[in-house]
């Protein structure tokens, strides 16, 4: 992520989320609440599924895998971002920015990622339940949940890349609160086809494609719990994957909002808002979807407490 010779901009402006000084400072409050609780939140899941022995299952094993990168996913933007609201103004650097760029799209492509791997899961222990510790053994696991890391950071690699080959001559006003490959290309003064292609490919094989699988997991899951005949057992199977679905719709919805626009200066506002979604609203809700849609993760979770206490 060298800074090519040519550069001249040596840090960027990110815009505010409002002109308003009383919204600014509601903001702030509200992004702050937002943050902790993403991070109590996840940081609870992951302790609750290390210190309980009957949570050490492939879903569970993959739900803290989802939990540690909502960390880390909200943890590379919201601090930026409250900082920006308390100092009224956001100035990062080009080296930072980069930084940030590439483990914003290195987390977003692997959450992408983690819930295809999820899905698969289900799958396998509601259509295949007989072959299901052959399937999802630990050797498997690991390997789907190290992929899953590897794949998106070299995707990264290539985007941050090729990212900073471009020359960026001015202005440096940057139309969102982080530092994205879309807004950044609009400020580039280099042709940014190759880039354009990259993404192109990147939306094919992490949105569309892993998409697509997740559908048809789903639709095989739906087909298998559709054709259990007691009321108890639909419920009981329909339980174990609601939540996933749930997390995967609201995912999915926004990253491919923004990442279907690349280069393009329309919808920037629309942008923002969903921008906020994926990285901070989602990182927060997932929590209290698993653990509301799961007796498992509410019985682990009580456990904790009264540990603590």
């Amino acid at each position: 992520m060298a800074i090519n010779n040519y550069t001249t901009v040596i840090e960027f402006v990110l815009q505010g989320l409002s002109g308003d000084p009383e919204l600014e400072a509601l903001f702030l409050f509200f992004f702050l609440f937002l943050y902790i609780l993403a991070l109590a939140g996840n940081t609870l899941i992951i302790i609750a599924i290390s210190l309980n022995p009957s949570l050490h299952t492939p879903m569970y094993f993959f739900l803290a895998n989802l939990a540690l990168l909502d960390i880390v996913c909200t943890s590379t933007v919201l601090p930026k971002l409250l900082e920006g609201l308390v100092l009224k103004s956001s100035h990062i650097s080009y080296k930072g920015c980069m930084t940030q760029l590439f483990f914003l799209t290195w987390f977003l492509g692997a959450e992408l990622l983690l819930l295809t791997a999820m899905a698969y899961d289900r799958y396998v222990a509601i259509c295949r339940p007989l072959h299901y510790s052959m399937m999802m053994s630990w050797p498997i696991c690991v390997l789907l949940a190290g992929s899953v890391w590897v794949i998106s950071a070299a995707s990264t690699s290539v985007h941050t890349g090729l990212m900073a080959q471009l020359n960026f001559c001015g202005p440096n006003q940057i139309r969102h609160f982080l530092c994205e490959v879309p807004t950044l290309l609009l400020l580039s003064c280099s042709p940014t086809t190759l880039n354009n292609i990259m993404i192109v490919i990147a939306d094919v094989y992490f949105g569309v494609v892993n998409f697509l699988l997740t559908m048809i997991s789903y639709s095989f899951i739906i087909a298998s719990i559709l054709r259990i005949r007691s009321t108890e057992g639909k419920k009981r199977a329909f339980s174990t994957c609601s939540a996933h679905l749930v997390v995967v719709i609201l995912y999915y919805s926004t990253v491919i909002y923004t990442y279907l626009q690349p280069g393009s200066g329309s919808s920037l506002e629309n942008g923002k808002v969903v921008a906020l979604l994926y990285t901070a609203v989602s990182p927060t809700l997932n929590p209290v979807i698993y653990s509301l849609r799961n007796k498992d993760v509410k019985v682990a979770l009580r456990k904790l407490f009264v540990y603590v206490h």
